[in-house]
């Protein structure tokens, strides 16, 4: 079975893991948003996409979900103390990746490529593929603070509810390799992702959702009792959907290819098949039994 999951944030890198304790590395592919990724001490950062290969690699931070663990930020402190920008959190040996990307992106490598080659290079078996190989940023219209990039809202504001999210445009075309996968693959999983920030830079490139309409296609919420278990979704929802948080606007959100969703117990949605189990990953014991329950049900469904 060829499998797809669609990527982003903390919680779809930890469901990607699950499935790759359950998966033969040639039978998933993980396309990864790459609408937060920016430009930091002339270095081009991909938030999203690292915090998946070192998820697989085995190399994460679990305490905070992001960056490497048995992490130091002996380069941090000493750019501080120079009076360089400081609020983003980069560490010694996370500096190693982000030099190499930029490095070879300006010799001309695509991102596609440079992904494939960190992930070999770090012993990652699935294919990782970010969602396009041209720059398409995330922005947050905030009231009384305007449109802000996506990691000043997220980072330095603390994610405060926006208005809308403005999704770069144009949309640059996905990657080959990325329609390649979707168009041949058994089943697309959305992991339980921020639907507005993390899915919808992926899922509105042109011709993708026109793909997974062909496509099984199920999500996993990543709202638990109507809030999320690490970001600020609960509180984007009501300004964004017009709806409270909770699994009717995930599947709201996601009617136009959506087949199935995975929920925690008690909060099915009316109308729609759903699993109920237990979503919350707290190890890698229940990333991978929700990974088994996630495909098993997928299958039956």
């Amino acid at each position: 079975m060829k499998v797809v999951a669609l990527s982003g944030g903390v919680g779809g890198a930890r469901f990607v893991h699950g499935l790759a304790q359950v998966l033969s590395p040639d039978e998933l592919t993980v396309i990864v948003n790459t609408g937060d990724d920016f430009e930091h001490w002339g270095l081009w950062i991909s938030p999203d996409l690292d915090t998946v290969m070192y998820s697989l690699a085995g190399l994460g931070d679990e305490v905070q979900g992001w960056g490497r663990k048995d992490e130091s930020f002996v380069t941090l402190e000493e750019l501080r103390r120079l009076g360089a920008p400081a609020w983003f959190r980069l560490g010694d040996r996370d500096l190693s990746t982000h030099l190499f990307r930029t490095m070879r992106l300006r010799e001309g490598a695509s991102l596609t490529e440079v992904t494939t080659s960190l992930c070999r290079s770090n012993g990652v078996g699935p294919t990782v593929l970010p969602m396009c190989d041209a720059p398409r940023p995330t922005r947050l219209d905030v009231p009384g603070l305007g449109v802000l990039d996506f990691q000043s809202w997220l980072v330095t504001h603390r994610g405060p509810a926006p208005t809308a999210v403005l999704l770069g445009s144009p949309a640059p075309e996905p990657s080959p390799a990325v329609r390649e996968a979707i168009e041949g693959c058994d089943l697309v999983l959305i992991g339980p992702s921020n639907p507005y920030v993390s899915i919808d830079p992926i899922t509105t490139l042109p011709g993708l959702t026109d793909l997974l309409q062909a496509r099984p296609v199920v999500a996993v919420s990543p709202l638990i009792g109507g809030r999320a278990v690490k970001g600020p979704l609960a509180e984007m929802m009501p300004s964004l959907s017009g709806r409270q948080a909770g699994n009717e606007a995930i599947a709201s959100h996601y009617r136009a290819f959506l087949r199935a969703l995975v929920v925690a117990p008690g909060e099915a949605v009316p109308g729609l098949v759903c699993l109920e189990t237990n979503t919350l990953m707290r190890d890698l014991d229940d990333r991978r039994r929700l990974a088994e329950e996630t495909l098993r049900f997928a299958v039956q469904t």
